[in-house]
């Protein structure tokens, strides 16, 4: 359905139509809405039309080829979405969403035209959003690199893990057997060599038994919880190592098509060369 001027006055690319020009506009421009969890267009749908968010917000994305989901951005109000396709007359290269209840208005190729036509310096607005779409695809590129797993995994650390980090690996180490070897010594030396009167914990030492025996609970369950915590990291890495197989397989395949490609034109360039030369020996 047709959209009020209104509407179209409060969005940037026809900031500086007139009154009457926005009635014009206002006559062609559609509007459309969708729910939250809709689905605007999916990437591969043919489209020759662009979008603006009126309000609500609106999920770019798409997936890699290991099926996990790449957000690109968030359209939000006054944003534009979908004009490659009305450009290049391509398939959508992304799926749009609809995160809440969206107003969106509706632009096709010859609205876009009769607009640049009457205001050239709209173009330069819609250049303007497209650049800071690339932006944000170019940001979004430098995260999508192999990602470090200890650097993810601290990042996620609360103390009490970081504490029994710590303790897991203190009681592995030289230092803690050293403490312990000359805590005993001096234990059962204290209680065997000094006098009955001064003696705290005579053989059979119950006393220190009962500490070993606690100390060894909580140490178990330390060992089990940073155990646990290798096992998501050794997780995390498998994934990671997943993705760079699957990185490396496509730029092999990709370096393969480079090389056919290569190896056809040399190939038709000799054949042109061989023809050429037997034709002036002639």
């Amino acid at each position: 359905m047709p959209c009020k001027p209104s509407d179209l006055a409060a969005v940037d690319l026809f900031k500086l139509l007139d009154e009457r020009e926005l009635e014009d506009f206002a006559a062609v421009v559609d509007t459309t809405s969708a729910k939250q969890g809709d689905v605007i267009f999916h990437a591969g749908d043919l489209g020759d039309s662009l979008y603006i968010v009126r309000s609500g917000e609106v999920e770019l994305f798409i997936k890699d080829t290991t099926g996990q989901k790449i957000v690109l951005t968030v359209a939000q109000s006054n944003d534009l979405f979908g004009e490659l396709s009305m450009l290049d007359a391509r398939p959508r290269s992304a799926t749009a969403m609809a995160l809440c209840d969206a107003e969106l208005l509706l632009l096709d190729r010859d609205d876009l035209l009769m607009l640049f036509q009457r205001q050239p310096d709209a173009a330069l607005n819609m250049l303007a959003a497209m650049s800071s779409m690339l932006r944000d695809v170019d940001r979004l590129l430098q995260t999508r690199v192999s990602r470090n797993v200890n650097e993810e995994m601290e990042e996620k650390l609360s103390i009490l893990q970081r504490i029994s980090d710590w303790v897991a690996w203190f009681s592995g180490s030289l230092q803690f057997l050293l403490l312990h070897a000359a805590w005993f010594i001096f234990w059962v030396s204290w209680n065997m060599l000094l006098p009955d009167d001064q003696r705290f914990d005579p053989f059979p030492f119950g006393l220190l038994t009962m500490i070993v025996s606690l100390e060894a609970i909580f140490l178990s369950c330390i060992v089990l919880i940073s155990q646990n915590r290798q096992v998501a990291k050794d997780k995390i890495r498998n994934d990671i190592e997943y993705d760079i197989n699957v990185k490396a397989e496509l730029e092999v395949t990709h370096l393969h098509e480079k090389i056919d490609h290569i190896h056809e034109q040399m190939s038709t360039k000799f054949a042109e060369l061989e023809k050429a030369l037997r034709s002036h020996s002639n």
